[in-house]
């Protein structure tokens, strides 16, 4: 049967007694959260569980039957306000005083209403003339990480699985990440420099959506392994390719079209959470 995961270490009595009712089965602790079987369809139980989420400001998760997590061997993030609480471009762009300007393009192309490359071409090109001191700026005082980063990348390291940093953002930031977090790989745009300056263009072919999607399945290639023993997390449309080839897709306080589509969502929680679903 499915497995309903409740990602909260405490859960009310009413709580407790209204999802004996609605699913026939007590929530029991494990590891952190809660969980309960309950028959009856993925879908059908999802519909029960948003419901419930949204009433009670809660992420509950539905995991169908046949998701084993001890299969899992790899776990691919995008970056920018996935991993990260930011979106790089826009702050770098808040460097030259045009943030409102590039910031509305790049949640446009989020949610999927324009192209992600020629979108990030148009963005890139805005920042034309910049000193790359301000990217080393941007690192060291506005780059974050969202809530739980640390601790879910401990967990995946201690669970054996690989993490790779995906993202239509850029080589500066995911380079400095894979040190500075011990990650396995990383993609990511390399932004082209001249004299110290951005001449507003991206070296090479631009990483979007399709270039994460095969950054997954070379990833597999190269380890052996079904798409199905993976996981993708991401928040924008320029994840989606890439999250419907994993075995798991993840939402992370994501566009409603990317919540539409993933398997599960984290709208309340931070990324430690995700641990709950390899418990």
């Amino acid at each position: 049967m499915p497995t309903i995961i409740l990602h909260t270490d405490t859960l009310k009595q009413p709580h407790r007694d209204l999802l004996s009712e609605q699913f026939g089965t007590e929530p029991t602790a494990k590891d952190g959260h809660f969980r309960l079987t309950a028959s009856g369809t993925v879908d059908t139980l999802k519909r029960k569980c948003q419901t419930l989420s949204e009433k009670w400001e809660l992420d509950i998760n539905v995991l169908a039957d046949d998701f084993d997590p001890k299969r899992i061997k790899l776990l691919i993030s995008d970056m920018d306000s996935t991993l990260i609480g930011i979106e790089c471009v826009d702050e770098i762009a808040d460097m030259m005083g045009i943030k409102p300007q590039v910031a509305a393009i790049t949640e446009a192309a989020m949610r999927g209403e324009l192209n992600f490359e020629e979108s990030l071409s148009e963005r890139v090109a805005l920042l034309k003339g910049l000193e790359t001191h301000a990217l080393d700026r941007v690192m060291q005082e506005r780059l974050v990480l969202n809530p739980g980063a640390e601790k879910w990348i401990e967990g995946l390291k201690a669970r054996e699985i690989a993490f790779a940093l995906v993202s239509g953002g850029f080589t500066y930031f995911t380079d400095r990440l894979k040190t500075r977090l011990k990650l396995d790989y990383t993609q990511a745009n390399t932004l082209e420099i001249d004299q110290g300056r951005l001449t507003g263009r991206v070296q090479g072919a631009i990483v979007g959506a399709e270039a994460k999607a095969d950054f997954l399945q070379a990833l597999c290639q190269q380890h052996q392994l079904d798409c199905t023993q993976t996981l993708a997390i991401g928040d924008g449309a320029n994840d989606l390719k890439m999250m419907q080839v994993a075995g798991l897709s993840i939402a992370y306080h994501a566009k409603p079209a990317v919540q539409a589509q993933a398997d599960v969502s984290l709208n309340h929680s931070g990324l430690d959470k995700v641990l709950d679903l390899l418990a």
